[in-house]
């Protein structure tokens, strides 16, 4: 006789991953716009901020600052409740404007006088100065997140502060380069981490600062370079679930790459969800 053979019941354990309770972060606001008017100075940097292992919980806040237009300070970018500070516009020529403070300081207009604004303290720098010497009218480079703006010391335009290098991305990436300031006749100020190059002549074209640096535009011509918008960055581990929801203004891409999911958010603002 053949015994009755029961067969049994197995199950497989399903295993969500869990939610990410910190993240490492970037956060840029965005670039200052360049003074116009001839030899006009430089626009600072966005604000650039970063720190590793940072909490969250809940809903946050992510907002991404534009950058500046011409003679205008950029706007702030929100991650929660870290805040980096906008970029402060360049200014134009003395007689006619002055340059902001901000994250990284706009840089001079001409005048001997002229002074760059201050930057704000662990966001970024001050600008650099405006120069009238003999007719070699040029304009300061604006603050960087990591160096002052320079002041010109001939004719030629000064050169915007230097920025910060990140790999947040998943690539290393330069932000918050002060844009350059102007010159009448020389050569206009340049910027190694994407700010604008200023403008030769009251006719010259100024740069702009390049977009998701926070980077400054340049200065002089008939209107100064934008500056650049910002970024917002966030990574964790792969091993955890993505992020529930993420509202319908932000524009971002997920990628995974090195062990990390990697959020880049690259304009406007709305509420995150882990």
């Amino acid at each position: 006789m053949i015994g009755a053979i029961t067969a049994g019941i197995f199950s497989t354990a399903v295993v969500v991953p869990a939610t990410p309770t910190a993240v490492d972060y970037v956060v840029v606001a965005g670039g200052g716009g360049g003074g116009p008017w001839g030899p006009g100075g430089g626009g600072g940097a966005g604000g650039f901020r970063t720190a590793t292992s940072f909490a969250i919980s809940g809903s946050f806040t992510v907002t991404i600052g534009a950058g500046g237009a011409s003679n205008t300070s950029g706007n702030n970018s929100v991650l929660s409740s870290i805040t980096s500070t906008a970029g402060g516009k360049g200014a134009g020529t003395t007689g006619n404007d002055a340059a902001t403070g901000g994250s990284g300081g706009g840089g001079a207009g001409e005048g001997g006088s002229a002074t760059g604004a201050a930057g704000t303290a662990g966001q970024g720098s001050n600008g650099g100065n405006g120069r009238t010497s003999s007719g070699s009218r040029a304009g300061g480079g604006g603050g960087g997140a990591s160096t002052a703006g320079v002041s010109p010391s001939s004719a030629n335009g000064g050169n915007g502060g230097d920025g910060t290098a990140s790999s947040y991305s998943g690539a290393s990436v330069n932000y918050a380069g002060g844009g350059g300031g102007a010159s009448q006749a020389g050569a206009g100020g340049t910027s190694s981490f994407g700010g604008g190059t200023g403008a030769v002549g009251a006719g010259g074209t100024a740069g702009a600062g390049s977009v998701n640096t926070g980077a400054g535009g340049g200065g002089g011509g008939t209107a100064g370079g934008a500056g650049g918008s910002g970024i917002v960055i966030i990574r964790y581990a792969d091993t955890f679930a993505n992020l529930t929801t993420i509202g319908g203004g932000l524009t971002y891409t997920l990628t995974t790459t090195g062990g990390y999911k990697i959020y880049n958010f690259t304009a406007g603002t709305g509420t995150v969800t882990v």
